[in-house]
């Protein structure tokens, strides 16, 4: 994480309060956690950083749009993703980010790095199933589409065929009602 010090929090000269960073997020970002899902970014993370005097509280923000391959039709499109995430920082005898919510610095730490929690925020703000808009509203015209509509199991209406016993038996319920 050498090379991500700009994500570095030098907590110890901060004053009690509330701080603001704001990060803009690009592709040579994700290069150091060996990403490359995404084509081209556009992301902004803002942190609100509240120092208190025995923990820290961290609200990660973060809106922008990431450049990725519809799963349909690989035609890439630009995802929208937005995404927080609250953050309590504690001091304790080690670090442990064992918790998704908490973590625990060891007392003797004067800063921490908050490049990790910004990429796992980003990566999952993206959905699991991405589809190009187009595809969704039907004006995408493509060679997969066009394949994947000729290779479409046609369902063939069948007529249903009922045992006319059961049928006395459904008209004994209705004629019941009545």
């Amino acid at each position: 994480m050498k090379d991500l010090k700009e994500f570095n929090i030098p907590f110890v000269g901060l004053k009690e309060g509330k701080h603001l960073f704001e990060y803009a997020i690009s592709n040579t970002f994700f290069t150091f956690f060996n990403f490359d899902e995404f084509k081209s970014t556009d992301i902004q993370v803002t942190l609100e950083f509240i120092k208190k005097s025995t923990l820290f509280e961290l609200v990660f923000n973060t809106k922008g749009t990431v450049e990725i391959p519809c799963d349909v039709t690989n035609e890439l499109y630009n995802q929208e993703i937005t995404a927080q995430l609250p953050l309590v920082v504690k001091f304790g005898p080690e670090y442990n980010d064992d918790n998704e919510e908490i973590l625990i610095l060891p007392h003797e730490a004067y800063q921490f790095n908050i490049a990790q929690f910004i990429y796992e925020m980003i990566v999952l703000a993206v959905p699991n199933k991405r589809v190009h808009p187009k595809v969704v509203d039907g004006t995408m015209k493509s060679e997969a589409l066009e394949k994947l509509k000729e290779l479409e199991i046609k369902k063939e209406k069948t007529v249903e065929i009922t045992d006319p016993r059961w049928d006395k038996l459904k008209n004994l319920i209705t004629e019941k009602k009545t």
